[in-house]
């Protein structure tokens, strides 16, 4: 009696852990320095753009360090940075932050280049702000459904927002699941219910058609799952 009991308990509390584990471990681990980063593949050199494809009048490295836009001109429209290959199951962890007049850019994921366009198609992290609130940490369906997918708490968001600084940013990818976080803080955990979508692409960094900005990103990396 008292061994089976033993082992039911041991049998429930691996049950629990691994529910736990399914819910958490991204979050736990959210793209803060520090944490296991074995299996993570960095993306961005430190002073080259080797992998991306995308407009140099508009994207430049330096340091390891993106910086899209420009904070002395007009955007004219939107300008996407994109791998040059396809991830479909991965975690992705980069921090970035918004400069200047222009609020707007995001991080596309699973998303295809449009032929003959600026443009592309896919999901997108949205960063900034839009609609007359914060969509930091927002999923956003570019050039696509063009409409949010899903959004955090405004107010988990505000708290979280670290503005015109930098902010650490995870994106989850597991089949038609997508999860994101905003610095430590899950603000989207959606699952696809059209089987028609994409569940491979490029990544890509955006800067937003308009008023004078900058994006930066850095310590971009991604573990495939």
């Amino acid at each position: 009696m008292r061994q089976g009991g033993k082992r039911k308990s041991t049998v429930a509390w691996i049950v629990v852990w691994n529910v736990v584990s399914w819910f958490a471990a991204p979050g736990t681990l959210w793209g803060e320095e520090g944490s296991d980063e074995k299996d993570f593949q960095t993306l961005v050199q430190e002073d080259s753009l080797e992998g991306w494809e995308g407009d140099t009048k508009w994207f430049r490295v330096e340091g390891g360090e993106v910086i899209a836009g420009s904070l002395e001109r007009e955007i004219p429209h939107n300008f996407f940075l994109c791998t040059r290959r396809s991830y479909e199951n991965f975690e992705l962890r980069l921090e970035a932050k918004l400069l200047g007049t222009g609020d707007n850019a995001g991080i596309q994921f699973r998303t295809a280049k449009i032929p003959d366009s600026h443009e592309v198609s896919g999901y997108q992290a949205d960063m900034g702000t839009a609609w007359d609130r914060p969509v930091w940490g927002a999923l956003y369906d570019e050039s696509r459904r063009n409409r949010m997918l899903a959004e955090g708490d405004r107010e988990v968001v505000a708290q979280a927002l670290r503005k015109e600084d930098w902010n650490a940013i995870v994106v989850r990818c597991e089949g038609s699941r997508v999860q994101i976080w905003l610095n430590g803080q899950r603000t989207v955990d959606y699952t696809e219910p059209e089987p028609q979508i994409s569940r491979s692409g490029v990544i890509a960094l955006q800067i937003h058609g308009g008023p004078p900005a900058e994006a930066r990103y850095r310590k971009v990396r991604i573990q495939e799952l």
